[in-house]
């Protein structure tokens, strides 16, 4: 059987969950339609998700046509939760983009679609909502070209758009020849010179175009009235490329990780290769080390190993690999968070369940780092408030922690600018309070990196574990307090006394001589920014552009003529207040977008974080 994982990816309240439960109901892979107003959805499963009308956590769920199963992946669609897209983006062989005919182009729609674009995913698009009123056909297809892709074909039309008696017809595939015209010289020649092609040939194009990401095929349709959902399923099964399960050694990557009723760990893995067996061993792999666990029960989703649901894995993390996993599942699509907020038990009896429940929760999204705070807390990575409202949800009610916490502020970076060595000798006395030789360079590089410079058996393999894991979590507290990036480090000088040394010794003593060597080659601190993109009214150019400058942006373009386009960088520190004061200066005609682009140095002093250590 052929296997097709599509994504189903969307700005929040775009209609994607309805339009999983409509596909699921069409394909008779459920006997009749849930409702995210009722929370009786089929991929909203979590009590949070069903209170909140929004998909927090990654689902799965397939359905069958002909001899091609489907696994539908219903991805959180707002952008306090883009980790978890992020990690289904690594297991999908296409895509669906679903917008509103009402609202039209949003700003995390832009953010999805630049990103599918840059992989070059096959994309389908739907227009959702078309019964609804206020809907709009052109106008839509007008601000899909312009700020989505000029690279579209559409492949249904609409009559009575907008009332409750809104249909869909399909087009006929003649008209996508000038569009596929444009990423085809062949097809462009005949067209120039009258020479039709047949409606096969423009078929096979346009597959192949979507298969490439070169062209998204677009349908107008409604979730709720299913309104165009059996030309956007044709698109699904006859336009995105499927293939049947590869044989060979199990390969694939965890794209998820929940816990059942009783506590234990499910892990979703997305295998390219092979299945897995029962009460067998599995060697999961992570960056920096590799552990083995006994498969206790395993179920397919569907009717192939695809992605299968794993028990008995309770050290698993999201990103753990089985096998050699492609390196596209790799790459990070979206930037890291860039705030940090400080968590502690409502009542000081909680402490220790407050620590173990935020372990858990970074087991499934180890982009939520922790980090111990001496006196004051847990230190918990964010991409916004709502997700810092799920948190404090979550822990209420599935750890029943009652947790405070503080305003969110942003992290900061510290890369080193200079070159420097720092060494400690081993002495006889101790005198250092540690029997352990250690030297470090540190200088820039790109991400993290470490290096030996010393023979791997001048020392035992434990203690050479022991300085590259130490070298790792010291690195997450520059001498400014935040994290080091883009730092080269150096392993220059080794030493210890049999049996006396222990691997404690070099934990304890790798952060002090790398902190020396930091302070020696100088850091800088960066502040974390965004692109932005404001369209405000022409009377409204010169107060925002002053509120702008103000909150410290960089202004590269500013184009238009009734409406204004302003393009440029601000720090992501001023973004909630750029966002709160638009609306005044534009008379509420002002539209914003921005999204994580990068960091660039703090002026002035920098600011300190809290003393803290990593878990």
């Amino acid at each position: 059987m052929r296997v097709l994982n599509i994504g189903i990816l969307a700005h929040v309240d775009a209609g994607k969950t309805s339009l999983t439960e409509r596909l699921l109901f069409h394909t008779g892979a459920i006997d009749r339609l849930g409702s995210v107003d009722s929370g009786s959805t089929q991929t909203d499963s979590g009590a949070i998700e069903r209170r909140r009308g929004i998909t927090i956590r990654t689902a799965v769920a397939p359905f069958t046509v002909g001899d091609l199963q489907v696994n539908l992946i219903d991805t959180p669609g707002h952008s306090d939760f883009i980790a978890e897209v992020e990690r289904a983006l690594g297991v999908l062989d296409g895509a669906v983009l679903v917008l509103s005919a009402v609202e039209g182009v949003q700003a995390q729609t832009r953010v999805l679609m630049r990103t599918l674009r840059r992989m070059r995913l096959p994309t389908l698009i739907l227009v959702n909502k078309i019964d609804r009123t206020g809907a709009r056909q052109e106008e839509t297809l007008t601000d899909i070209r312009r700020r989505l892709s000029p690279h579209i074909v559409v492949m249904n039309a609409v009559e009575d758009i907008a009332t409750p008696a809104a249909r869909t017809r399909p087009l006929p595939i003649e008209h996508a020849a000038e569009a596929l015209a444009e990423h085809d010289d062949r097809l462009l020649a005949d067209l120039v010179d009258g020479r039709a092609p047949g409606p096969g040939v423009l078929r096979d194009l346009l597959r192949a175009q979507t298969a490439e990401g070169l062209t998204h095929p677009l349908f107008f349709g409604s979730a709720i009235g299913g309104q165009g959902v059996v030309e956007l399923l044709d698109g699904i099964t006859g336009l995105l490329p499927a293939a049947p399960q590869a044989d060979g050694p199990p390969r694939g990557t965890v794209f998820a990780v929940e816990r059942d009723g009783g506590g234990q760990k499910i892990a979703y893995l997305r295998l390219f290769e092979g299945e897995l067996h029962p009460r067998r061993p599995l060697t999961l792999r992570r960056p920096g080390g590799e552990h083995t666990e006994r498969v206790t029960a395993l179920r397919t989703v569907g009717a192939t190993p695809a992605i299968t649901k794993v028990w008995g894995l309770s050290k698993v993390r999201v990103g753990d690999r089985v096998g050699a996993a492609p390196d596209l599942a790799d790459q990070p699509r979206f930037a890291r968070p860039s705030l940090e907020t400080l968590v502690r038990p409502r009542h000081e009896t909680e402490a220790a369940r407050l620590h173990a429940a935020l372990a858990s929760l970074a087991d499934q999204d180890p982009l939520i780092q922790t980090r111990t705070v001496e006196g004051e807390g847990v230190s918990v990575l964010l991409y916004g408030e709502v997700q810092k409202e799920v948190i404090a949800q979550t822990l209420r009610d599935d750890f029943g922690v009652e947790a405070v916490f503080e305003e969110s502020r942003p992290v900061y970076l510290e890369r080193p600018h200079g070159r420097a060595e720092a060494v400690t000798e081993i002495d006889q006395q101790g005198s250092s309070g540690f029997y352990a030789t250690v030297g470090l360079r540190v200088e820039p590089g790109s991400d993290i990196t470490f290096r030996r410079e010393v023979n791997l058996g001048s020392l035992p393999l434990a203690f050479h574990r022991a300085i590259e894991e130490s070298v790792h979590q010291a690195l997450q507290e520059g001498p400014n307090g935040w994290p080091i990036t883009d730092c080269a480090v150096t392993l220059t000088r080794t030493g210890y006394f049999s049996p006396i040394t222990a691997a404690g010794d070099f934990r304890g003593l790798v952060p002090l001589v790398l902190r020396r060597a930091l302070r020696q080659a100088g850091t800088t601190v960066f502040e974390p920014c965004h692109i932005f993109e404001a369209e405000v009214p022409h009377e409204a150019l010169s107060a925002v552009t002053v509120l702008l400058t103000g909150l410290g942006a960089q202004l590269t373009e500013t184009s238009g003529q009734q409406t204004w386009l302003i393009r440029g960088e601000i720090p992501a520190r001023s973004v909630q207040e750029a966002e709160r004061r638009l609306p005044g200066l534009s008379r509420g005609e002002g539209v914003w977008w921005s999204q994580p682009c990068g960091d660039r140095p703090v002026i002035g002093a920098p600011p300190k974080r809290r003393q803290g250590h990593g878990r």
